[in-house]
């Protein structure tokens, strides 16, 4: 797209400058990341290109502006795109050259269907076409039908996933619910997982959780989820993938809000209503350099499992795929095992060889912390960190400045308690490690800032017991009574 739009500038006659590029995609992320890959590829030709993003709802305004200018390239969800369309900030109708569709198979379960319809009548009638698709669904084939004219397929001859050299693929059957927390407090304890790791769950409240349930043992996480504004998911993403920290909880996008074809996520009667429609995870987002994918819940379809695994073991680097399974799911992970499989008969899920008898020292602690992770204190985390979210919304600032009574109220509300910390729970002692592990591996322990007073390292150094001397007062003579 790209190189047409600069070989058509460069040969081509002067013409008006106009929107001649459009990218669809199904979610706010992908937006962003498209809109940031664009910009890379035309660091060194900016004056040429330039290319806007229009997929975030609260800024309207501004999107109208940058829309008056006429970029190039303008990428965006269905919905926004057609709102701009139907309000006559962007016209297409007279100089669109080249529509690109990415992740087709998602913008039908999220409910575009009928925007889409919508949006193909404001094109021209004649432009260059691209669809792409990971999986080719019923949903696929209607979009190809709607979009595409005599379309020329191309299909990478590839595995889905890459080979057993490059990513291992495990599964841990664990015969309780209880089971699940205690193995993953162990993995993540005793640092038997190192790098960093995306940990998928299939509900928001599961997400939350086991979040609650890690905090008991000083193991920092962070929950990404469709709750929370667009720059924040988009800011935990770049602190995740800059290092900040090494454990990203996750609902993927097939369960967030339950999709339901032809309907919007979050507006059933079972769906979750706070959650963003245009928010997914487990597809298209890049994470950089994760050594491990632990599907703590099964996923609900194989294709499902496919995006999951496909985080980790990218660019020719390693990764590890550790899927926990109850006896009642085995049939459910059988349908996986076939999928992956194909016509080879020899197992892709390996059994994860783990003596759970060397960690029952634990089992106390694991339930002792989900005992305090109730359903109210995960209520209470949920609206806890949308508080801090509207506290520092950089748009409210100035409505909070001409308001301080509303921020005083939101301040001194009635305190949040999630579920409370216990301090000892975050060391582990000695005699609890697993004999096979002792002096391999060290639980994790917070680091103490070095003191620079003198008599603090005196102090360390010194033995109060022992370095105590008793000095003997000499007396005083006392005076002759007269």
């Amino acid at each position: 797209m790209l190189q047409l739009l600069l070989h058509r500038k460069a040969t081509g006659p002067a013409v008006e400058q106009a929107v001649r590029g459009l990218v669809l995609v199904p979610t706010k992320e992908l937006a962003r990341q498209a809109q940031s890959m664009i910009q890379q590829l035309a660091a060194y030709c900016a004056r040429d290109i330039r290319v806007a993003n229009v997929s975030a709802a609260e800024d309207s305004a501004s999107q109208r502006a940058v829309l008056m200018e006429k970029p190039d390239v303008v990428v965006g969800t269905p919905s926004r795109i057609l709102n701009h369309l139907q309000q006559d900030s962007l016209k297409l109708r007279d100089s669109l050259e080249l529509l690109v569709v990415d992740e087709a198979d998602l913008l039908f379960s999220f409910g575009f269907e009928e925007e889409l319809k919508s949006l193909l009548c404001h094109l021209p009638r004649i432009y260059q076409a691209f669809l792409m698709s990971a999986t080719f669904n019923e949903d696929v084939q209607a979009l190809k039908e709607l979009v595409l004219h005599n379309p020329v397929t191309l299909k990478l001859q590839e595995s889905q996933l890459p080979g057993p050299e490059q990513l291992q693929q495990f599964q841990v059957v664990c015969e309780t619910e209880e089971d699940k927390f205690l193995l993953l407090y162990a993995l993540l304890k005793l640092s038997l997982i190192r790098g960093k790791s995306l940990l998928f769950v299939n509900t928001l409240e599961r997400s939350y959780r086991l979040r609650l349930f890690l905090e008991q043992f000083s193991i920092p996480t962070c929950v990404l989820n469709g709750e929370l504004p667009l720059r924040s998911r988009c800011h935990i993403i770049s602190q995740f993938n800059q290092g900040f920290y090494d454990c990203v909880i996750a609902t993927d996008a097939e369960v967030l809000g339950a999709p339901v074809k032809g309907k919007r996520q979050g507006k059933g009667p079972k769906g979750d209503r706070a959650s963003d429609p245009e928010a997914g995870v487990a597809r298209g987002i890049d994470f950089h350099h994760v050594c491990a994918v632990l599907n703590f819940d099964l996923p609900p379809t194989p294709e499902a499992y496919i995006h999951r695994a496909g985080r980790t073991a990218r660019a020719n680097n390693p990764g590890i795929v550790l899927t926990f399974v109850l006896p009642t799911e085995q049939s459910h992970l059988g349908k996986i095992e076939e999928l992956l499989g194909g016509e080879s008969t020899a197992p892709v899920l390996l059994p994860y060889q783990f003596r759970m008898e060397e960690i029952e020292g634990f089992r106390y602690r694991c339930r002792d912390a989900m005992r305090s992770v109730t359903k109210q204190s995960i209520r209470e985390a949920r609206l806890k960190e949308i508080k801090e979210e509207l506290l520092h919304s950089e748009k409210l600032k100035t409505y909070f400045e001409d308001n301080p009574r509303d921020l005083q109220l939101l301040r001194h509300d009635l305190p949040l308690h999630p579920a409370v910390v216990k301090p000892h729970l975050g060391h582990v002692p000695d005699y609890l490690v697993p004999s096979a592990l002792r002096g391999l591996v060290h639980p994790r322990k917070k680091r103490k800032k070095p003191s620079s007073s003198k008599k603090a390292k005196k102090a360390k150094t010194q033995n109060p017991l022992r370095s105590f001397k008793h000095r003997r007062e000499k007396r005083r003579p006392t005076a002759m009574p007269s």
